[in-house]
């Protein structure tokens, strides 16, 4: 499998990883605010269609690098809510909710889980991606995000965020291109 994500319409991002099991587990990673705050953001996720979803992103502490944010992201540094609304969930399946609801960059995103003989395939699509820095930004940030839980479910320590997102946002700049 192929950990770089790939647009599959113009507006579309669609990535995969394939992670320890059970699938109980993972879906914990996804919903649970404390198990999610490990690789992605803490927060609420109600479980229901039309229930609210509230992330608060530290990038910065996913490490213990503890890396800082580059001029780009400065806005980034510290804690960075983020709200959204649950379009899809059903448990141990799908979760779907709006990214950044509200604002000028609103989107939508699909966590699938499905079982692949002892492991878990993890599809994520990230919808309506319309900016094309918004897209980069997005490419490099599930990549680094997806890396970091699945260091965090094999007991591994990841790298810095940001060192990593960095890297990976010039090559998704590359492979996006055209």
């Amino acid at each position: 499998m192929n950990d770089y994500g790939v647009l599959t319409a113009p507006d579309t991002l669609h990535i995969e990883r394939l992670l320890p099991g059970p699938i109980e587990r993972v879906w914990q990673y996804l919903t649970d605010s404390d198990k999610r705050a490990t690789w992605l953001a803490a927060g609420n996720v109600e479980q229901q269609i039309g229930g609210k979803v509230e992330h608060t992103f530290r990038n910065s502490e996913l490490s213990p690098e503890h890396d800082i944010p580059p001029p780009k992201y400065s806005s980034c540094a510290g804690d960075v809510p983020m709200l959204g609304k649950v379009t899809a969930c059903e448990p141990l399946r799908l979760l779907s909710y709006i990214w950044n609801a509200g604002s000028e960059v609103e989107s939508e995103v699909s966590f699938e889980l499905a079982p692949e003989q002892d492991q878990v395939k993890l599809t994520v699509t990230h919808r309506r991606l319309t900016n094309p820095d918004e897209r980069l930004s997005v490419a490099g940030g599930w990549h680094t995000h997806l890396n970091i839980l699945r260091d965090v479910l094999n007991g591994k320590t990841p790298p810095g965020f940001w060192k990593v997102h960095t890297q990976l946002e010039q090559e998704y700049a590359a492979r996006l291109a055209g």
